[in-house]
C-alpha cells in the first residue's frame, strides 16, 4: 500500500488535458432527472493578482463577511488575514497543533452567523488526535472543542471543513492509514461527517445519533456544493486512481474494497477519476456549473463541468498547468473572484522566491481590482447596537424588460445590509442583467455576493454572475451586500435594471 503518497499530499481534481486516466460515470445518478447543462463559471486566468506571498504551506482558507480571507498555515499553526492590496497580518496562533507529514493546522471555516457569534472553526492535529475547535479572533487561545478523538497519523488526516447551505458543518476525515476504519460505521475515520455548529449530530443524519454522513473514503480533501445544494468531494486514491464523488447521505464510496471505478452495486462510483500522477486532488469549489479542484502533484487547476444532476457534462480541462507549482486550495471569494493557494513549502515542492502565494483571478470581463496603498487589514467590526431602523423597500420602476427592487435588510451604527431582487417582467427569457443606482449619502459597499460589483464613488453597478443571469418569464434573482455609512443612510430611489 502506498500509505502516504510520498510525492503529493492534498486534494484536487487533476486531469491532464486529453490525457489517459479520465473516466466518467453515474452522470444521471443525482436527483432531478435529466442532465441539463448549467451556466459555466468563467475566470480570466491571464490576469493573476498576487494577494499574499511568503506564506508557509497554507492549507485552509475561509472568507469573513468583510471580504477578507483567513488562511491557515499547516506547520506554523498561524492564521493570517489577507486581502488584495494589503499586507497579510497574523491574527491568531492555534495552540495545541502538532505538525508533521500531512498533519498540522488544516481546515478553516467561518460561522454562517459570524456577524452575531464571531466564531471561526479549525480542524487540526494535536499530539493525541485530530479535532475541530471553534474560537473568536479577539481571543484565539480560548478554544472550545466541538469534536475530538479522530484518529491521527502523519498521513491521511483529511482536514477539510466547510459549512453547507443547510447551516451544518461538514468535515472530511481520513482513514489515518487504518483502512478498516473506512467501512466501519462506528468509526468516524474514513468518512465525511455532518454536525451542528456545536458538534452534535443533526436528527436528519443517515443514522440517528451518528455524525457519519458518508463512508468508504480514503482521504477526502475538498468539499463543495452547487447551487442546488448537491455536495461533491475530491479524494486521494492509493496506487492507481484519484477521484471526485457526488456525495449522497449514507453513500458508501468503496474504500478499501474499491479504488476508482468499481462497478460494484454495494458502492457508488466516482463521477471522475484520474491516474495518481495526474492529480492528487486537494481543495475544491464551485462557480455556476463548474467544479474547480486544486492539484498538488498535478500542479494545475482542474475545471470539471457539472450537469446539474450529480454528474459531469463534459471532459475536465486544465488551467495554470505548471505555472505555480503545487496547488492546495481554491475558493470562490464573495466578490466573485477565484482565489488559489500554492503549497510549495510543504516539503514536497520546489518553492519559488515568493512562495507560498495566494493568487486571485477575476471573472471574465470584470474591472481589475485596484491594489491601493499597502496597509495592514483589520477584522470586520462587530455591530455595537441592534438594528435601529426597520427594513425598508424601494419600489421598482414599472417599465422595461427587468426591474430591480432594493431592500434595506438591517442597519447598525456605521453599517448596514441590503439586498436587491431582479425580476424578468417580459415573456421572453432574459439572458443577463445589469443593475445601477447612486447612493445619496456617500454610502460604500464592502462586500457583495451573487453579483459582480463595479463602484465609482457613489455610483454602483452590479452585473449578474454566471449562474444567475438567465431568467425565465417572471423569474427572479437576488444579490446582497454589506455596506458602511456615516450621518445618514437613505435608501436609493434611482435604481434601474437593464438587459442586453
Amino acid at each position: 500500500m502506498r500509505s502516504s503518497r510520498l510525492l503529493v499530499t492534498g486534494t484536487a481534481l487533476a486531469v491532464v488535458l486529453g490525457g489517459a486516466g479520465f473516466a466518467v460515470a453515474d452522470t444521471t445518478s443525482g436527483p432531478g432527472g435529466g442532465a441539463g447543462v448549467l451556466a459555466a463559471g468563467e475566470f480570466d486566468f491571464s490576469r493573476p493578482q498576487t494577494v499574499a506571498t511568503n506564506l508557509a504551506a497554507p492549507w485552509g482558507m475561509a472568507f469573513l463577511p468583510d471580504g477578507s480571507a483567513l488562511v491557515a498555515e499547516r506547520d506554523t499553526a498561524r492564521v493570517v488575514q489577507v486581502r488584495p492590496g494589503q499586507t497579510a497580518q497574523q491574527v491568531a496562533t492555534i495552540s495545541g497543533v502538532s505538525p508533521g507529514g500531512e498533519a498540522g493546522l488544516l481546515g478553516l471555516a467561518v460561522s454562517p452567523t459570524y456577524a452575531s457569534d464571531r466564531y471561526v472553526y479549525a480542524y487540526f492535529t494535536s499530539a493525541s488526535d485530530n479535532r475541530i475547535v471553534r474560537f473568536r479572533l479577539d481571543a484565539p487561545q480560548t478554544q472550545t472543542p466541538i469534536l475530538t478523538g479522530l484518529a491521527r497519523a502523519n498521513f491521511h488526516d483529511g482536514g477539510r471543513i466547510a459549512f453547507g447551505p443547510d447551516g451544518m458543518l461538514y468535515a472530511g476525515v481520513g482513514d489515518a492509514g487504518q483502512t478498516a476504519n473506512s467501512q466501519n460505521p462506528s468509526s468516524r475515520n474514513g468518512k465525511i461527517l455532518r454536525m451542528r455548529p456545536d458538534g452534535s449530530a443533526p436528527p436528519d443524519n443517515p443514522t440517528a445519533g451518528s455524525l457519519v454522513y458518508s463512508l468508504g473514503h480514503r482521504n477526502v480533501q475538498g468539499l463543495a456544493w452547487d447551487a442546488q445544494g448537491r455536495l461533491y468531494a475530491s479524494e486521494f486514491g492509493q496506487n492507481s486512481w484519484d477521484e471526485v464523488n457526488y456525495i449522497v447521505p449514507g453513500g458508501n464510496y468503496g474504500w478499501p474494497t474499491v479504488e476508482g471505478q468499481g462497478n460494484d452495486p454495494r458502492f457508488r462510483n466516482p463521477i471522475v477519476t484520474w491516474t495518481t500522477a495526474e492529480a492528487s486532488p486537494s481543495g475544491a469549489t464551485i462557480d455556476g456549473n463548474m467544479l474547480f479542484v486544486a492539484a498538488l502533484r498535478g500542479t494545475r487547476l482542474w475545471q470539471v463541468p457539472l450537469n446539474g444532476s450529480g454528474g459531469v457534462a463534459g471532459s475536465p480541462t486544465a488551467q495554470l498547468t505548471g505555472q505555480y507549482g503545487r496547488l492546495r486550495t481554491v475558493e470562490r471569494a464573495p466578490d466573485g473572484s477565484l482565489w488559489v493557494a500554492t503549497s510549495n513549502r510543504d516539503g514536497r515542492g520546489s518553492p519559488a522566491a515568493t512562495d507560498d502565494r495566494i493568487l486571485r483571478f477575476p471573472p471574465v470581463g470584470a474591472t481589475p481590482t485596484p491594489t491601493g496603498p499597502t496597509r495592514p487589514p483589520t477584522t470586520s467590526p462587530t455591530p455595537s447596537v441592534p438594528p435601529t431602523v426597520p427594513p425598508t423597500t424601494t419600489p421598482p420602476p414599472t417599465s422595461g424588460a427587468c426591474t430591480a427592487t432594493y431592500r434595506q435588510v438591517n442597519q447598525w451604527n456605521g453599517g448596514f445590509q441590503g439586498e436587491v431582487t431582479v425580476r424578468n417582467n417580459g415573456t421572453a427569457t432574459l439572458n443577463g442583467w445589469t443593475v445601477r443606482w447612486t447612493f445619496a449619502n456617500g454610502q460604500t459597499i464592502s462586500q457583495l455576493w451573487s453579483g459582480q460589483l463595479t463602484a465609482s464613488g457613489s455610483s454602483i453597478t452590479v452585473r449578474n454572475v454566471s449562474w444567475n443571469g438567465t431568467l425565465g418569464a417572471n423569474g427572479s434573482a437576488t444579490f446582497g451586500f454589506n455596506g458602511s455609512w456615516t450621518g445618514t443612510n437613505t435608501p436609493p430611489t434611482n435604481i434601474t435594471c437593464t438587459s442586453p
